[in-house]
């Protein structure tokens, strides 16, 4: 038997619509690991599912932060696993869906957290520094921890530039012996294609009136570093068009894509599988016949 399903990989592939399926199949119900859909008011720009789309399958830890609020991935994984053991005592299968590597990573594997405590002085002497140089400081000056962190992460980067290399184990053991990883892939040039067309459906449900009402309410937390809320902010400020904005959704969400898939091909044992964009349902039949081996092996 397996005691954890998870299903993961790049936006816009597929992994929501999978997700439901798969519990309405396995008796499951749903935990969130998208690390911006734990806030409330950030619904279209993280595709955050609504509840006319769940079939009635129980979702879990999504909305539980305000967007002035602050959360680490120690809290979540603390958070997450309580969760895991609340379903199983309901006899239901835990099915955590995502594409927050670290986030998912935490859950799966044994990962001690170490010195919560924000560093400002070195934060405010890197200020200035882009992401990539102060990725590569702390790969050349740090790399055991440099390998489990999320480098994509300004925030992240920071807090491991502030803690010492013997806080953290070289080894990471997993913590659910049966957990099954399922993940969804699919040709990048298709991909690319499916994140510029989810785009454009998120700016037609809404996405600028959105992020404006963020905006004007003066959020300026951790939560509008997200890819879509960010790039709008630079036009509310004036710093660049509406046009750029659009394209630069676009491309960052296209790069995203790629760094989710190294992260989850290089720190996770995943069984992938191709979407079928054309006709969803061999997807999901291949996906339960996958998982079927599993529960009788």
């Amino acid at each position: 038997m397996i005691d954890l399903l998870m299903i993961v990989g790049p936006t816009a592939v597929g992994k929501t619509k999978l997700s439901i399926e798969l519990a309405k199949k396995f008796n499951g119900e749903i935990i969130n690991s998208d690390s911006m859909q734990f806030y409330r008011g950030l619904d279209i720009g993280t595709a955050k599912v609504k509840q006319s789309e769940t079939s009635g399958v129980k979702h879990h830890l999504l909305d539980i932060l305000e967007p002035t609020e602050e959360f680490s991935v120690a809290e979540y994984q603390s958070l997450v696993r309580t969760k895991i053991e609340e379903i199983k005592k309901n006899n239901k299968l835990p099915i955590v869906v995502g594409g927050s590597g670290l986030y998912l990573s935490s859950i799966i594997y044994d990962y001690k957290f170490f010195g919560d405590k924000r560093n400002d002085e070195l934060v405010e002497e890197y200020n200035e520094l882009p992401l990539e140089q102060l990725a590569k400081i702390l790969i050349e000056t740090k790399p055991k921890l440099a390998a489990k962190c999320d480098l994509s992460n300004r925030r992240r980067v920071l807090r491991a530039l502030e803690k010492n290399e013997d806080q953290i184990q070289d080894t990471v053991y997993p913590y659910y012996e049966s957990a099954v990883i399922i993940g969804l892939k699919t040709e990048r040039s298709l991909l690319y294609q499916m994140i510029d067309k989810r785009v454009e459906g998120m700016l037609k449900a809404g996405l600028i009136q959105e992020v404006r009402l963020l905006f004007d309410s003066g959020v300026n937390s951790q939560c509008i570093k997200a890819i879509g809320y960010k790039e709008l902010y630079q036009y509310f400020l004036g710093e660049i068009t509406l046009e750029d904005a659009i394209a630069l959704i676009k491309r960052n969400s296209r790069r995203y894509a790629k760094r989710q898939m190294t992260w989850f091909k290089n720190k996770m044992n995943v069984n992938w599988f191709e979407t079928n964009f054309n006709d969803f349902d061999i997807t999901v039949n291949e996906v339960i016949e996958s998982i079927k081996k599993e529960v009788n092996s």
